[in-house]
């Protein structure tokens, strides 16, 4: 067993379950080198950082599909979402890469990442989410840096991914698009905040309804971290008994068995 039945249970509730060495750091390392060349930037010369963050496309090259699945990870899969209900990764998504930075990054408004496309697939702000969260098995954040405090680790509202399950439950199959879901994420301001840090090759799984945020980074060293979903092949069932139900689900029940009590 890749995780505890402690941290199962932490994952129903918090939201999220933190992996250390999820992934070997020489892995992360031969990452950071790949991603630093397509930066444009000088890994020992921070006058050519200028730009709070640079977001870098999909990399599927052999480092990131190792780091996607070693053995610990797909353990964890399994745990958390059921043995056959999760696609293999065969990349590791896209990078943004936060770099010391005055300037506002632009991009660090609370959100939860959407799953399934809208009206216009080319925009990813109508893409949607629904309560039963097709097409999305959990988001997972990896660290392929050291993220320390001031190292812009993602911010976590813990306990969120409950208030949102309650948010979508009345918008039924259709759910709702990004935006409108970002609307009503105040309902989860008064959560505890939890930093997504750690040393490379820490991965956070994260509940796929967890509030979660950037931040600017005030520290002295680029942050490299990669945050790919993990695809579910069918919707979640959020009806029925508990001990048949993933952890995933199981979350998502427990949050609506908490609005009819």
């Amino acid at each position: 067993m890749e995780l505890s039945p402690g941290e199962v249970e932490q994952f129903i509730e918090r939201g999220f379950v933190r992996l250390d060495q999820a992934f070997p750091r020489e892995l992360a390392d031969a990452c950071r080198e790949l991603l630093w060349r397509d930066t444009g930037c000088a890994p020992d010369n921070p006058a050519t950082w200028k730009q709070p963050v640079i977001r870098l496309g999909d990399y599927a090259q052999e480092p990131f599909r190792l780091a996607a699945n070693t053995p610990r990870l797909r353990g964890a899969f399994d745990q958390l979402v059921g043995p056959g209900r999760w696609l293999p990764r065969g990349s590791l998504g896209t990078f943004p890469v936060r770099f010391p930075s005055p300037d506002a990054p632009g991009d660090d408004g609370w959100h939860v990442d959407a799953s399934f496309p809208g009206d216009d697939p080319s925009s990813f702000f109508s893409w949607r989410v629904n309560v039963a969260s097709k097409g999305r098995a959990l988001l997972m954040l990896f660290l392929c840096s050291d993220v320390g405090e001031d190292d812009a680790p993602t911010r976590i509202r813990v306990g969120s991914h409950r208030d949102v399950a309650r948010v979508l439950a009345p918008a039924g199959d259709a759910g709702l698009t990004f935006m409108e879901l970002a609307g009503k994420l105040d309902v989860s301001a008064h959560r505890p905040l939890a930093l997504a840090t750690g040393e490379a090759g820490t991965v956070y799984l994260c509940h796929p309804f967890l509030v979660h945020a950037a931040q600017p980074h005030q520290g002295t060293q680029p942050r490299f971290m990669a945050q790919p979903p993990l695809l579910s092949r069918a919707p979640f069932s959020v009806q029925g008994p508990e001990d048949d139900a993933s952890p995933v689900a199981r979350a998502i029940r427990q949050a609506l068995n908490e609005t009819r009590a």
